[in-house]
């Protein structure tokens, strides 16, 4: 690559959190490289572990981490950020990119910059983690854009959203429903002076029963029980079956069935069986009480 290029790479560059006008007129100056200058940068950095070519590769499509993330803005997530995560999708398609492949690294880094920045909006979007499965993710970021208005929707309309996002209508309502809602405080505000929207705070309704007293009690004495039948339940077997059963399942250190086979002198199968008759005669014992 020409020095004329490597001298109009900034020196230092801010993240864009910090003065996010600055950032990007800083990046928009940095030159596009041609398909040339990338080749070269990308085989620099792929074949002899160039880093100062995988500088100059990230520094260089910057500007489209800042068009992508524009495109995220309707989130109401701080734009600083949405670049700083597309900035890290980046540096991984960078890391990843073979320039044998015959694409420009712009067309491969448009699926990283797009996954980091997916992760961040829907990690910080709602409290509550709105889309895990895929199915979800993609009615997360395409149901808004399908609508044809604000209102509900019809059962008609999410059919034909299912139909073209490949989902089932359920999952579409369903997603349109926690698109919708909103996140609740757990407490009343406490300068809300209002006592009909503090009545209703989750706080007040939301029971915690893992530490009432009666429960504590009964789980304790389920426990107990528990424990004493399987003791009586295991006084019941053969010495063979109890030893199995409690150095396969009740030892710290358990053994083997090959181990136990070769101790007994039989095969490892008669071991199995021998465990499977035993745990049967457990739980029927352990039934009757």
């Amino acid at each position: 690559m020409s020095d004329s290029s490597n001298q109009l790479m900034p020196l230092s560059l801010s993240a864009p959190g910090v003065n996010l006008g600055a950032y990007i007129s800083t990046v928009n100056q940095i030159p596009i490289l041609t398909a040339e200058q990338e080749k070269e940068l990308a085989e620099r950095y792929y074949y002899d572990q160039d880093l100062d070519a995988a500088k100059m590769l990230v520094m260089s499509h910057l500007r489209f981490v800042v068009h992508i993330a524009r495109s995220y803005a309707g989130y109401g997530l701080p734009q600083g950020d949405l670049i700083q995560e597309g900035n890290l999708g980046l540096m991984k398609a960078v890391k990843r990119f073979d320039p044998s492949m015959g694409v420009r690294l712009v067309s491969f880094a448009v699926h990283w910059i797009k996954a980091e920045i997916h992760e961040y909006v829907i990690r910080n979007w709602r409290i509550v983690k709105i889309a895990t499965t895929k199915a979800q993710r993609k009615l997360f970021f395409n149901l808004r854009s399908l609508k044809k208005s604000s209102k509900k929707l019809t059962l008609e309309e999410a059919r034909s959203i299912a139909n073209d996002l490949n989902v089932t209508p359920e999952q579409v309502l369903e997603m349109e429903g926690r698109l919708t809602a909103y996140d609740a405080a757990f407490e009343a505000q406490g300068d809300d002076d209002d006592d009909s929207s503090s009545h209703v705070a989750p706080v007040l309704y939301l029971e915690d029963s893992r530490y009432d007293p009666a429960r504590l009690v009964e789980d304790e004495d389920w426990e107990e029980q528990s424990n004493s039948a399987l003791h009586n339940a295991m006084d019941q077997l053969d010495d063979r079956s109890r030893n199995i059963l409690q150095r396969r399942w009740l030892d710290d250190d358990k053994s083997t069935l090959h181990e136990l086979a070769a101790e007994y002198n039989v095969s490892a199968e008669r071991i199995r069986q021998l465990e499977k008759n035993a745990m049967e005669k457990i739980k029927v014992a352990m039934s009757a009480t």
